[in-house]
């Protein structure tokens, strides 16, 4: 840490005049020259291949005339950002805002949801996201700046004039705060080579070249001290956004944004009051705005309220401990060179054996005759032109280059995972091969996007709430809210879902409950404009018709008093065949009885023996009372089974459901 601190003769008081920017520039100076000798020279590369722009130094060998550039890379670069960019946008929807389970009212939620969207909107940040995604993607890491501006709304309106006889039609306006998004290049970004991410570091820097338009325009508003002059930038290489550009715009400022971490006495002496620094310590959080690497435009203690820095940033593919990522330029790197020096080894074996070329004999043509083959060109010779002139060629082209060449966009395929790549390659492979291969695919993919959303999305949504909280409290309600991410599949992994669905559909009958899910889960993974249309119908369908149920209950109540009749008549015809089959048993028991009554023994004489008739009259009423004893003991098992069957039928119609018999 470089400081200079200046004793006054008279009081003998430290000054840090000029101190803040001292120590902010000696930190930036340590950080960038930690960049350019281990990161800017790759991160330059990076981008030449995407663009497909050659440069000398990408040159193989010495000899090599050919500048081509093979699109693999930057084939490899777009197929990966789409897909990140399409799963996160597909919906229409960014994100989804949940409260403490314990508040059952969510009408604020959803209102912050929809004017969050809506200031999203307005503010570009779709646009922003993507060009921070094809950062991520070529250079390995993303990197964006959270900036608050003032905008002026227009409204239409209309007024009273002359005492309500007419209006005045014209408009209001208004201002209200929004929350952009600068998407940052990692040239122009310092920080801690130690630091894991912007939280962990001491601080960070954003330095770049802005229009000194835009400077002199927030010093009117009060942002920036109003200071008499700046100074103009001078040229340097090391932060312009594009290095190949020969002329550079001169009237701009070179604008150096710390974020961080400041000692305490060198932000009173620039004019902080000591009552505004409310965080007690020696290390102040800080935002301190330089111009022209000498100049204090701002410096002010951390205004945002949940004391966050302004800066969010993610990596492509992790490397530990490391600020810095892993790109998809940085995968396929080695397999691109590989590829382009097979292609231009061959572009530069084409030329000789395709141009014609001459052998010629120098002592028999003209002195100072120019040699070029043409048509209609005449050779002078001196002698017969077959003995002066051959044609020369240097053999054929190997065709084995072109396969070689075919391999080695394979390579580049197989070490940045492009979806679209793979799935031109798997023509000739089994369905089983191909679910395999896309497995793998979107496993790659959903790393990448779920390092997106929980390192970078998420923290900008948050960021951008408490922001419009913070600045605008009239419109945003002030809580403490959880956002979570709304993405989906990506293009691929939507079809490849889709592809399953479909099998899975044929082998459900269209009656089953599941059959509605599954169709409704193929049309959610459609991007159609009106699918939530369709999904909405769907559910309606699902959905039972109040009289339908009640038509049906009514017939299911007719179709079981219908059925409980017949069982009941059929009970009864039972029961009558019984009691006839009982009365049968009895009569046919009784008659023999009655015959030996009415036909008794008599004596010769005609007279009866009186002893013996009386017993007789006795024993047969014994017999009587006896068989009607054992009828009525028949008639009371009888009943009883029958009892039995007609409760074990009623027991199983019940279980059964209403049956109708057969007629």
């Amino acid at each position: 840490m470089s400081e200079e601190i200046f004793q006054d003769e008279f009081d003998g008081q430290v000054s840090y005049e000029g101190a803040l920017a001292e120590w902010v520039m000696g930190k930036c100076g340590d950080w960038r020259d930690h960049y350019e000798s281990n990161y800017s020279q790759k991160h330059e590369e990076y981008m030449r291949l995407f663009r497909n722009k050659w440069s000398a130094e990408d040159s193989e060998r010495g000899s090599e005339r050919s500048k081509l550039i093979a699109p693999a890379l930057a084939q490899a670069v777009e197929s990966n950002v789409a897909e990140v960019e399409e799963a996160t946008f597909s919906r229409g929807k960014i994100f989804d805002v949940r409260d403490d389970i314990a508040d059952e009212q969510t009408g604020d939620m959803v209102f912050l949801r929809k004017k969050l969207h809506e200031e999203f909107a307005h503010a570009r940040i779709r646009s922003s996201v993507a060009e921070v995604l094809i950062n991520a993607a070529v250079y390995g890491t993303g990197i964006a700046e959270i900036t608050l501006e003032e905008r002026k709304v227009y409204q239409p309106a209309s007024r009273p004039m002359m005492d309500g006889a007419m209006k005045e039609i014209g408009v209001n306006e208004s201002y209200k705060p929004i929350v952009k998004m600068n998407p940052v290049q990692p040239k122009n970004f310092l920080i801690v080579p130690a630091a894991g991410s912007v939280d962990d570091a001491v601080g960070c820097a954003i330095d770049e070249y802005v229009s000194r338009f835009m400077v002199e325009e927030l010093q009117e508003q009060g942002v920036y001290k109003d200071l008499e002059f700046i100074g103009e930038a001078a040229s340097e290489e090391e932060i312009e956004f594009d290095s190949s550009v020969d002329s550079r715009p001169k009237d701009r400022v070179r604008l150096t944004k710390y974020y961080g971490k400041v000692p305490r006495d060198y932000l009173i002496a620039e004019g902080v009051d000591e009552d505004d620094i409310t965080v007690p310590g020696h290390y102040v959080e800080a935002v301190v705005v330089i111009a022209n690497e000498s100049t204090v435009l701002k410096a002010i203690p951390n205004p945002y309220m949940c004391q966050d820095r302004p800066v969010v940033a993610f990596q492509w593919d992790v490397v530990p401990n490391i600020f810095w990522g892993r790109g998809v330029c940085e995968k396929g790197y080695m397999s691109q060179k590989a590829l382009d020096a097979e292609l231009r080894a061959r572009i530069d074996a084409l030329a000789l054996t395709t141009h014609p070329m001459m052998a010629v004999d120098a002592t028999r043509i003209p002195r100072g005759h120019k040699l070029e083959v043409r048509p209609g060109r005449m050779l002078l010779t001196n002698g017969a032109p077959q003995e002066s002139l051959m044609p020369f060629n240097f053999g054929n082209l190997n065709a084995i280059t072109f396969q070689q060449g075919a391999q080695l966009q394979q390579m580049v395929n197989q070490a940045t995972g492009a979806a679209e790549a793979q799935a031109a390659n798997m023509n000739d492979v089994t369905a089983a091969g191909q679910s395999m291969a896309q497995g793998g695919v979107m496993k790659r993919q959903k790393r990448t996007l779920v390092n997106f959303q929980e390192n970078f999305l998420i923290p900008f949504v948050k960021k951008a709430a408490f922001r419009y909280m913070q600045f605008n409290p009239e419109e945003f309600p002030i809580s403490d809210y959880n956002f979570i991410p709304f993405s989906s599949l990506g293009a691929m992994a939507r079809e490849y879902e889709v592809a399953q669905l479909s099998q899975i559909l044929q082998v459900i009958p269209p009656d089953s409950p599941a059959h509605g899910a599954i169709v409704k889960g193929i049309i959610d993974h459609l991007n159609v404009s009106n699918r939530e249309e369709l999904i909405q119908a769907i559910e309606q369908g699902n959905q039972p018709n109040p009289q339908a149920e009640q038509m049906a209950q009514q017939q299911q109540q007719m179709q079981m008093a219908v059925t409980q009749g017949q069982i009941g008549l059929l009970q009864a015809q039972a029961a009558e065949s019984n009691a006839r089959g009982q009365k049968y048993g009895v009569e046919a028991q009784m008659i023999p009885q009655e015959l030996s009554l009415k036909y008794a023994d008599t004596d010769g004489d005609g007279s009866a023996d009186d002893a013996d008739f009386e017993k007789r009259i006795r024993m047969a009423e014994l017999m009587l009372k006896e068989r009607a004893q054992e009828s009525k003991d028949r008639n009371d098992m009888e009943g009883a089974k029958a009892k039995a069957e007609a409760e074990l039928i009623k027991q199983l119609t019940a279980d059964s459901g209403p049956q109708v018999p057969n007629e």
